[in-house]
């Protein structure tokens, strides 16, 4: 695809007016045809964006081949990498495949070979050796988060994976840290290097870092009345381990504080639920181990609290990267118990007081769950539709529509929820009847 041809898409589908310094020097380098290229950026400033738009300059017309691999380490890096070329690929089929997707979805999609496939290592490789996909026309491998791949141990899925790929003549390796060094296996060619990880404006330059007391070992405490102190905005608090995630979220909602819950030990229809709503404005605070601080689609998040002190500096700058994303400003907040300080890598800009308790401002919207989705046939559209014909509600007052493959999520205002979710009952979507209810914070539906 054509550079302007590309600049025109991203911004009719992103709203994105003009692309930032990065961005438009990766695209420049890969235009020059000169080598690979090797992406250096600090979290937040768009590097999915860049590399999306080096894929499709690559891409030639759909012709039903494999044209480009993308590889990340995450399912939910895999799934908004997907996200973004699939609003900027048009006309070319991108299919996504991660843990916790029906094979049998995935297979049926791969059916039809894909012109660009995003996924997690383990996941290709398993459809690779069932004979789903032929990897060997590929021409363009982006490997998105190596650090992190390497990290989890995805090393030999991607040595063996690349081997079935003879064909590659461009490769991207983007990455928020620098690598000690490239593995051979990766067979990089002439690389040009774009590291901006020491740009003006670093995301940690917009973020101000605050250091909170708490007067005892329990932090639980500090923490509600440190929600209860915030103007509001959407909250992540990271704690280190699932357990602590979930005592935290159950003495807050003891406390009329609704969270939503995030961990890796969730069934991954209730971690997409989570961020949905945390995306849709049905619950401001989030409660999450680190496995939040990457590849997550949320919009601005004002508030990063740590409760649990980070165990090293990159966790606390991934955990960071949640906020003053692009060009916006957030706030950090880092609970200090007795017998902790703040290591050294740590910058706190000054004391936070935590204000006398009051009662927390609730959600605005609630989420209506549709038992049926992409491949039942339903859109954002046809949702859209339905609730303003059947709910008694303007389509002005609907929020953020989410569509995944076997269920939907739409926010509709809190108040009118429960009149809109008993008019949608007595109705037909398509023709059909579909189960619809609305989705709590604890993942429970009524």
């Amino acid at each position: 695809m054509k550079e302007k041809e590309l600049l025109d898409i991203v911004k009719l589908r992103l709203g994105i007016d003009s692309l930032n310094d990065m961005q438009r020097q990766a695209l420049e380098s890969w235009k020059s045809g000169r080598g690979d290229l090797v992406l250096y950026s600090p979290t937040g400033t768009g590097k999915t964006l860049a590399f999306a738009l080096c894929v499709l300059h690559a891409l030639k017309p759909p012709m039903q081949q494999l044209q480009a691999v993308v590889m990340a380490p995450s399912r939910e890096l895999v799934m908004q990498t997907a996200e973004i070329l699939h609003s900027l690929a048009d006309g070319y089929k991108v299919t996504p495949c991660y843990g916790g997707h029906a094979v049998a979805d995935e297979k049926a999609s791969l059916a039809v070979t894909p012109d660009v496939i995003v996924a997690t290592p383990g996941r290709l490789l398993d459809h690779h050796k069932r004979g789903h996909i032929d990897l060997h026309g590929a021409r363009v491998l982006v490997l998105d988060e190596m650090d992190k791949s390497l990290e989890l141990g995805f090393e030999d899925e991607m040595r063996q994976l690349l081997r079935q790929m003879p064909r590659l003549n461009r490769r991207i390796l983007a990455s928020a840290t620098v690598l000690d060094s490239v593995p051979e296996y990766v067979r990089l060619h002439n690389p040009f290097t774009l590291n901006v990880l020491d740009m003006t404006h670093l995301p940690a330059e917009r973020i101000k870092v605050w250091q909170v007391t708490s007067p005892v070992k329990d932090k639980l405490d500090t923490l509600r009345q440190l929600l209860l102190s915030l103007d509001g905005g959407r909250t992540i608090v990271f704690a280190n381990f699932r357990e602590s995630v979930e005592r935290i979220q159950q003495e807050l909602r003891k406390a009329g504080i609704e969270t939503a819950l995030y961990h890796g030990a969730l069934d991954q229809q209730d971690r997409e639920c989570a961020i949905a709503m945390l995306n849709n404005g049905s619950v401001n605070v989030l409660i999450s181990t680190d496995l939040a601080s990457r590849g997550l689609d949320i919009d601005t998040v004002e508030h990063i609290i740590h409760y649990h002190l980070p165990v090293n500096e990159q966790v606390y700058i991934h955990r960071n990267g949640r906020t003053a994303r692009v060009d916006k400003t957030g706030q950090a907040y880092v609970i200090i118990a007795p017998g902790e300080s703040c290591p050294d890598w740590m910058t706190i800009d000054g004391t936070f007081d935590l204000q006398p308790a009051s009662r927390m401002v609730g959600p605005s919207m609630a989420t209506l769950y549709f038992q049926a989705g992409k491949k039942e046939k339903l859109s954002r559209g046809d949702i859209m539709g339905f609730i303003a014909n059947n709910g008694g509600i303007p389509a002005s007052d609907i929020g953020r529509i989410d569509v995944r493959d076997h269920y939907a999520l739409a926010a509709v205002p809190r108040l009118q929820s429960q009149g809109v979710l008993k008019r949608l009952q007595a109705a037909k979507i398509k023709g059909k009847k579909v189960r619809i209810s609305i989705i709590m914070t604890d993942s429970s539906r009524y």
